[in-house]
């Protein structure tokens, strides 16, 4: 039963992958870290939790990084990077709006990022489609690293 119990709260992780608010990766990692506990470490060991907050912790840092590295790879500035940062933070502050204020915010922040810098508006609405890239090629990282930790961890538990 606490494997189940284990496995749903993940599967809630994995869905996180793609939407802002809810923690994904690090839910999955925070149920597996809870099982190992409660179960003394006999299923999942210490070297496969440390392997999981390095898996979570690159998880993490895609949020911030990718759409960032999207505005760069279209040719924006730091400028845009930067809007595109405070536009997904913004974004995710908006009531009722969910994944979509934080994809829409990290477009217009990287857009207006550029438009302040005196670029042309095409070429800001490059970069704030790059950062739109950035966002779901980071997405999908996330959700492979989320898959491939419950996969394991099931691998681990079952075996």
């Amino acid at each position: 039963m606490l494997f189940i119990m284990a496995l749903a709260v993940m599967l809630v992780g994995l869905l996180g992958t793609f939407l802002p608010g809810l923690p994904g990766t690090p839910v999955v990692f925070a149920a597996a870290l809870v099982f190992a506990v409660i179960t003394d470490f006999q299923y999942i060991t210490t070297g496969t939790l440390g392997l999981f907050a390095i898996l979570t912790g690159v998880a993490v840092l895609l949020d911030w990084v990718a759409a960032s590295y999207g505005v760069k790879r279209m040719g924006g500035s730091w400028m845009g990077i930067a809007g595109s940062f405070v536009g997904m933070i913004v974004g995710l502050l908006i009531p009722g709006v969910g994944v979509v204020g934080f994809i829409v915010g990290a477009f217009a922040g990287a857009v207006l990022g550029e438009l302040l810098t005196g670029r042309s508006p095409e070429v800001a609405v490059k970069a704030g489609t790059g950062s739109f890239i950035g966002f779901i090629a980071g997405g999908i990282i996330k959700f492979t690293i989320a898959a491939v930790m419950i996969g394991w961890f099931a691998w681990s538990v079952l075996s």
